[in-house]
């Protein structure tokens, strides 16, 4: 038996990434998955079934986060298929970086739409389900510690996150839901390749000013979040773990 079965778990921009590694983490403890995706079917489909390779139990629900239909739609299919809610991983995000010169309108909106919104709209829908001992999980970013140059509006969504599961801690404390807050440093991921980081100058300036002396791995994040969404972790809330290998 592992330390999740017999819960429930959404976790949301499953389809790849730190959400795919979440997904699966949570699995292999033995909760059953609803693993959200917002344009990547095949990428959800793919982490759906390494999990049920694996022996665990997931299905792939479509859905953006940042529409309030789509995200009371992921919440209602998690009741349809597994009839409860005891895990949710807000997970889903986007970043750009940009000097303050090129920020816009649009891009202001973008970021806002999806890091934030999309997290208090998914919580909105799934917390009338969440009962004693539900753990949700917002994913940040170190960045919000960190404050990065030609960062101020991905590092505003981030903050604004920081300072959102204060709230809800507070808030849905008295019903025993814990909230608590990851947040990652340079991570390796499929975006992160895309975007030039893994192997660039930046990697390295990141690396030398990292105790632990590497870029994080998927897995040391979803260790993390298994552990949140454990009972392992029930005195904490209100927290935001910096995972970052010790960069502050």
């Amino acid at each position: 038996m592992g330390k999740l079965t017999g819960k429930v778990a959404i976790v949301t921009g499953a389809s790849k990434g730190i959400g795919a590694a979440i997904a699966k983490s949570l699995a292999a403890d033995g909760a059953s998955v609803v693993v959200n995706y917002a344009s990547s079917k095949a990428g959800a489909e793919k982490v759906v079934a390494a999990i049920t390779a694996a022996g665990g139990k997931a299905v792939a629900v479509g859905g953006d986060v940042s529409k309030a239909a789509d995200a009371k739609g992921i919440i209602d299919a998690a009741i349809k298929n597994y009839g409860r809610i005891d895990i949710l991983v807000n997970n889903s995000g986007v970043y750009e970086f940009a000097p303050i010169e090129s920020v816009t309108e649009d891009s202001f909106h973008k970021l806002f739409n999806v890091n934030v919104l999309g997290l208090l709209l998914t919580t909105q829908a799934a917390v009338k389900y969440l009962t004693e001992g539900a753990s949700i999980i917002n994913i940040g970013s170190g960045v919000s510690r960190i404050t990065p140059p030609n960062s101020a509006v991905y590092t505003g969504t981030k903050g604004a996150v920081d300072a959102i599961t204060g709230v809800l801690a507070r808030e849905l404390g008295p019903r025993k839901i814990r909230v608590n807050t990851i947040n990652p440093g340079v991570v390796e991921t499929e975006g992160a390749h895309t975007a030039g980081v893994i192997g660039s100058d930046f990697e390295k300036q990141y690396i030398a000013q990292t105790p632990l002396g590497r870029t994080g791995q998927v897995g040391d994040v979803a260790s993390i979040a298994s552990f949140l969404a454990s009972d392992d972790s029930r005195w904490l809330t209100g927290e935001q773990l910096l995972a970052t290998g010790g960069m502050r």
